[in-house]
């Protein structure tokens, strides 16, 4: 256990930060490599893993409803020195994940033909969606226990470990991935299904090591099975604080789930450019989620040791670098947007449309780095309904304009992009305001030398 209430915190952010870097740069590579194999199969190959990788962002909010709940508890708990409070809170974080996955997995299953028939934008496109998503479902479910382990890991600021299991599960993604789509060798050629299939292998192989990890390598956080059995209050804490994180992925699935609907009648040429570049743009956005995933934890170490003072220079320092990074990110990205498009496809319609897309959101990277560093410090201090209603506000400012202007004759899909960079604005203001409302409020600490956080102690 790495105590963050102690030391410098910009070093703290930095190092952690540095760490989950490396990570999400080599995911990075995976994603970018991953689409450029599909992208040999045609347009509707890459239409097709967009579609049903849209399904990613549905356990991306689950997970980080238990993520999220995980770490905030684990790290208050670990700054106040309370090793037995955080490892109670570990293990029902793991029964958690399990009865999740279950559930998820049974939905999941039953739910792919329709839901494949009803996004995509024709019968080859479902049809490749659904091989897809047969072996891609199961690796998105082994996310939960991984996030159940990785989000105690980084509440108490082990980075390391974590981060090399997760460079060698994408290396080997990476070498899987083409040898099980082309059928290389004595492989046979599976095309998108051996693209899920290497992605499922390469999860499998995370969270195995990763069990090996907590066995025999960190004693902080042991598995005690004998504190397995469900504690329904302590589930309830996690969730009052990781649902309102949840459900704000929940609303970029419906954001993404909404332009995918728009450009459905432009055809697949539209959703491959889409698709194209909404991965480039993930891949970009990794190195500021990876300062997310430092401030949430040093946020919450120093809330529940309660030195105020390190949570206001946190969340400055945190706010001040991903709004530097996203700055350059989104300079790189207007000038040469045509040549990270062209990376993965030589279909002139996907060039274009994909280019125009990440010019006009390059305006989005300094309101999205703002808001995704903003959420983060919500969640180290416990409380993670505020974020979760400037996601909303946005949601409601896009989503009535964008469906009214899609069935105007002179529709042009560009309106939508625009639409898209004014209301992350003015998420990115609602977030700084209640930030500051949230910090005036809970860091007063007048409650007498016993007073541990409500958000702590809700169990």
């Amino acid at each position: 256990m790495k105590d963050l209430t102690q030391g410098s915190v910009i070093r703290h952010m930095l190092h952690m930060s540095a760490f989950m870097a490396v990570s999400m740069i080599v995911q990075t590579l995976y994603l970018l490599a991953d689409l450029f194999w599909v992208g040999h199969l045609g347009k509707e190959a890459i239409a097709a893993v967009g579609v049903a990788g849209n399904l990613n962002m549905i356990i991306l909010a689950v997970t980080q409803m238990l993520g999220v709940g995980t770490t905030a508890l684990v790290a208050q708990a670990a700054g106040r020195k309370d090793q037995a409070r955080a490892e109670l809170v570990f293990n029902q974080s793991c029964v958690m994940s399990i009865w999740i996955a279950i559930a998820l997995g049974i939905i999941g299953f039953l739910s792919i033909d329709g839901y494949a028939a009803s996004v995509s934008a024709n019968a080859e496109t479902a049809r490749l969606a659904k091989a897809y998503l047969y072996w891609f479902l199961p690796g998105l479910l082994l996310q939960f226990p991984i996030t159940s382990m990785g989000s105690a890991l980084r509440a108490t600021g082990i980075v390391q470990a974590p981060v090399m299991i997760s460079v060698l599960s994408v290396v080997l993604n990476i070498v899987l991935a083409p040898l099980l789509i082309f059928g290389i060798g004595p492989l046979p050629k599976l095309g998108v299904t051996g693209a899920a299939l290497s992605t499922f292998i390469a999860i499998l192989f995370a969270t195995v090591l990763l069990l090996w990890y907590f066995e025999k390598k960190f004693h902080y956080l042991r598995f005690r099975f004998s504190e397995w059995r469900a504690q329904f209050k302590i589930w309830a804490a996690m969730l009052k604080i990781g649902v309102p994180a949840g459900a704000e992925f929940v609303l970029l699935f419906v954001y993404v789930l909404i332009v995918y609907v728009i450009i459905r009648n432009f055809g697949p040429a539209a959703q491959a450019g889409f698709g194209v570049g909404a991965r480039v743009m993930q891949a970009l956005f990794l190195p500021v989620v990876a300062l997310s995933f430092a401030a949430s934890p040093v946020v919450g170490q120093n809330f529940g040791g309660r030195q105020a003072h390190r949570v206001r220079h946190a969340v400055k320092s945190g706010l001040g670098l991903a709004a530097l990074l996203m700055l350059v990110l989104a300079g790189i990205t207007w000038a040469i947007p045509g040549p990270m498009i062209r990376c993965f496809s030589n279909d002139p319609a996907v060039i274009q449309f994909g280019s125009d897309y990440l010019r006009i959101v390059a305006f989005n990277f300094v309101n999205a780095g703002i808001v995704f560093t903003s959420s983060s410090m919500f969640q180290g201090l416990g409380n993670t309904i505020p974020p979760l209603l400037s996601s909303a506000s946005r949601l409601f400012i896009f989503a009535i304009p964008a469906l009214l202007l899609s069935y105007r004759p002179d529709f042009q899909i560009k309106a939508v992009w625009y639409l898209s960079v004014g209301s992350q604005l003015l998420q990115a203001c609602i977030n700084l305001l209640l930030l500051r409302r949230e910090l005036h409020k809970k860091l007063k600490f007048e409650d007498g030398p016993d007073f541990v956080p409500a958000s702590a102690t809700a169990a």
